[in-house]
């Protein structure tokens, strides 16, 4: 009798242990991002690493080969002095660097085409950085041996605005941004940010779209939304803390303190009609 109180105790201690360390677990896992990212499949996900080239976006081209004579009409005449600023990704806790950047440069126009030096207009109409610069390395082939091709996307912007520690737009190197490294640039979200309800919007030829981003499940990376597009914009909405917060009058403290003066004023002067 005494061997089975003594067991019976024993797994009370094990059963409250256990539903502690459940419960531990699983608040904690509330404020993670992607706390299933175990059991989602990244493949679905791939095609659309890279963003497809849109009009106004801005790329530095340059060839070479083992003869650069040979490649000098292929490469645009530039200024050193027209430098674009991109941000790269901060280390630690550090803020995110601004790198100036230049090249001969081209302009994609309202018909997705390039004008290129010997060759005239090629068009990037859903090209990305990566097949343009195998479309180039063919078109440069038929005057260059072996040409080698480097292709950039330079003026590439996201914003991201509400609860992050530094909002703003930020121009991001090579066009290659997901929404964890956008939000990454602006320092992460603040404790009041609701990390379940992230909206991005897009605009794609003059169409705006949007879609409601939950950080807390891996399933947002496979969302046509997790690889960013040039100009789309991540709104961080703050919760009810902040909301409530913010409806408050900012002079409100100053107002108590104010009329608790005038009140120790009016018992004083009370105090002193009475004697």
């Amino acid at each position: 009798m005494k061997n089975l109180s003594e067991m019976s105790w024993k797994n009370f201690i094990c059963g409250c242990a256990l539903s502690i360390l459940l419960f531990s677990c699983g608040a904690r896992q509330e404020i993670n991002y992607m706390k299933d990212i175990e059991n989602v499949a990244l493949d679905n996900s791939i095609k659309n690493s890279r963003t497809t080239l849109q009009p106004g976006d801005q790329l530095i081209i340059t060839v070479s080969a083992k003869d650069m004579d040979v490649v000098k009409p292929f490469n645009q005449v530039y200024s050193s002095a027209s430098t674009i600023t991109q941000y790269s990704q901060p280390s630690s806790n550090n803020l995110p660097q601004q790198i100036p950047v230049s090249g001969p440069t081209y302009s994609v126009d309202t018909d997705y085409n390039i004008t290129f030096p010997q060759i005239g207009k090629i068009s990037v109409k859903d090209e990305n950085i990566e097949t343009l610069k195998t479309k180039l390395t063919s078109l440069l082939r038929e005057y260059i041996k072996d040409p080698i091709v480097d292709a950039k996307l330079i003026n590439f912007r996201v914003s991201v605005l509400g609860e992050v520690a530094r909002p703003g737009t930020y121009v991001l190197p090579d066009g290659n941004a997901t929404l964890l490294s956008a939000l990454g640039l602006a320092g992460d979200l603040t404790t009041y940010g609701v990390r379940t309800n992230v909206l991005v919007v897009r605009n794609v030829d003059g169409v705006f779209t949007k879609e409601r981003i939950n950080l807390t499940s891996a399933q947002f990376i496979n969302s046509p939304y997790y690889y960013l597009k040039q100009n789309d914009i991540i709104y961080v909405q703050p919760n009810a803390n902040r909301e409530k917060a913010a409806r408050v009058d900012p002079n409100t403290g100053l107002y108590i303190s104010v009329a608790s003066v005038i009140a120790s004023l009016v018992i004083g002067v009370l105090a002193l009609t009475k004697n």
